[in-house]
């Protein structure tokens, strides 16, 4: 695919960018860390100003954003908190540093497992899945680099050591999306409190998980930073086998390659793609699996970045998937490979849309000689 057009994609995107929702949400998060991968891969002052002007918008003078609803526990919402980090540091205004502390005090009264993992939601008690991985342990590990200490980074590491322990499959070397300690959920094993199926996207949500929050805690040599390396590495020669060999992309429920119903997903794609770009780069994952990345990223946009009445638009994006709760949401949400394939496939999300930047800054920096 042409850089340029891509480049322009980019720029509309931006341009033309809506808040995906009125409160402080992790959706406008993945396009916001997007800008700020980008911001550091080209030195662009335009996806700065982008973050800078969205967290004008919701972070008032007193360092208060109105729109987190710490009450809900709801762990997505620690997710936009990372882009507080970088304005904090350019600016020294104050009122960033007291959000920072905000969505940091989410996380010190959220509640957790027995085992001390984070719940996913008020609504989801005593369930860990593993897209929370991604909402809060990047922030979580910016937030001890920066302004904690090393009982947070051993929180941090034991929180993966717990999924590590109750959501992997030594059988198929993949990660179960959901983990349910009570046992009670219709979706979980009565033995294992396991999900029984292995959504693209999760996996996705976690390897970013491990590659962001090993960057964090590298820079500042965290000995058990180890710990984290091992795991990254033993989940990505995991998701190495089920990558399409023709596309190189991977499918939306993996261990069911063409079975009818499943498709090639690009938001899991290009969340491998980034993940495995960005261990290569920090020298975690093996330099061979970087053209594999390589051909996962520009076969996705191949595939799916499509031209319509003259606007460009990357589809094949699932829109949401998730578990059953306490509360019912949207039928049954009962981890079937059937649930899977009927959630909604639709153009331009957030949550595939901000993969796309993240990869294409791991991209951009491979072109420049894979600068660190």
């Amino acid at each position: 695919m042409d850089m340029g057009i891509l480049e322009k994609y980019v720029e509309d995107y931006l341009d033309n960018y809506s808040d995906y929702k009125s409160y402080w949400n992790y959706e406008d998060g993945c396009t916001l860390i997007g800008c700020e991968l980008l911001y550091d891969a080209t030195g662009k002052e335009g996806y700065y100003e982008f973050i800078k002007n969205y967290l004008d918008n919701r972070v008032d003078s007193k360092g208060e954003i109105e729109t987190l609803n710490i009450a809900e526990f709801n762990i997505d919402s620690i997710n936009s908190g990372r882009v507080l980090f970088d304005v904090f540091k350019r600016t020294g205004d104050e009122r960033y540093k007291k959000a920072i502390e905000s969505v940091m005090y989410q996380l010190k009264v959220h509640p957790r497992t027995l085992e001390g993992n984070f719940w996913h939601k008020g609504r989801y008690p005593y369930q860990v899945w593993l897209d929370g991985l991604y909402m809060a342990q990047p922030f979580y590990a910016m937030y001890a680099a920066e302004f904690g200490d090393g009982k947070q980074v051993e929180d941090i590491v034991s929180q993966f050591e717990n999924v590590r322990k109750h959501m992997f499959s030594e059988d198929h070397q993949l990660y179960y999306h959901g983990y349910d300690e009570t046992k009670t959920m219709n979706w979980a094993d009565s033995e294992t409190g396991a999900s029984p199926n292995f959504w693209a996207r999760s996996i996705g949500w976690y390897l970013m998980a491990l590659a962001d929050v090993i960057e964090v805690l590298s820079s500042k040599d965290y000995p058990q930073n180890q710990k984290l390396v091992d795991i990254f590495k033993e989940a990505v020669e995991g998701v190495m086998k089920y990558q399409d060999k023709n596309t190189g992309m991977w499918y939306q429920v993996m261990g069911f390659e063409g079975k009818e119903g499943n498709y090639l997903e690009t938001s899991a794609t290009l969340m491998f793609a980034y993940a495995i770009l960005k261990g290569v780069r920090l020298g975690c994952i093996p330099e061979g699996h970087k053209e594999l990345a390589v051909k996962a990223f520009e076969n996705t946009l191949d595939k799916y970045f499509v031209e319509e009445d003259g606007q460009s638009k990357l589809t094949g994006i699932c829109i949401m998937a998730g578990l059953n709760g306490i509360v019912p949401f949207n039928g049954d949400r009962n981890g079937s490979y059937e649930y899977y394939i009927s959630e909604e496939v639709g153009a331009d999300d957030p949550k595939g849309v901000g993969p796309l930047f993240m990869a294409y800054s791991e991209i951009i920096r491979l072109n420049k000689g894979g600068e660190k």
